[in-house]
């Protein structure tokens, strides 16, 4: 058995123990809490969606608790808005997929995208989910790391199946050693 097989086997038993089923999404959670109207929930104030460098993370731990509840729980995918790398002020609303605990009021996630990152070291592919209405194939990057307030996300989208959460969680220990499970 390789290392690789090794850490994953230890990864899926540690979830499969705090795994649970969904429960069906809130309809009220899926529309803005300003009704639409200005800024974009996660943009700004104490509840705006923060960089992180992922060096300065070693608090966290990679865990999976999908209840989709209204409040952003590990292994689920949520959408925020996340500001650009650049971190000039721009950014965008996008899915992202929450990681962890980040401290007692937020939580530590890792964004997604549709955009091709074939080939990319920084990027695992995760096929389709229900969190793109397109049915577009995702990839998650695994080198940026944001800290998100519940007030800050606009809408839960979808819990991860625990396969695949557990090969992102799996890369992110390789590439960060972020501890995984409880």
């Amino acid at each position: 058995m390789t290392p690789r097989q090794t850490l994953l086997g230890r990864v899926r038993r540690l979830f499969r123990s705090t795994a649970t089923a969904p429960a069906p999404t809130d309809p009220a959670r899926n529309r803005r809490p300003d009704g639409g109207e200005g800024e974009e929930p996660g943009r700004s104030g104490p509840a705006r969606t923060i960089q992180v460098p992922a060096p300065a993370s070693t608090d966290l731990r990679i865990t999976y608790s999908p209840q989709i509840d209204g409040d952003p729980d590990a292994g689920e995918v949520v959408w925020t808005w996340v500001p650009y790398e650049e971190d000039d002020g721009r950014g965008k609303d996008r899915p992202v997929l929450v990681i962890g605990a980040a401290d007692g009021a937020r939580v530590y996630v890792v964004r997604l995208t549709s955009k091709s990152h074939d080939g990319d070291r920084d990027y695992l592919p995760i096929g389709p989910g229900p969190w793109d209405s397109k049915g577009r194939p995702s990839w998650v990057d695994i080198d940026q790391l944001y800290s998100v307030h519940p007030d800050g996300m606009r809408r839960e989208a979808a819990a991860l199946d625990l396969d695949t959460f557990t090969v992102v969680a799996a890369a992110l220990h390789r590439r960060h050693g972020w501890p995984v499970g409880d």
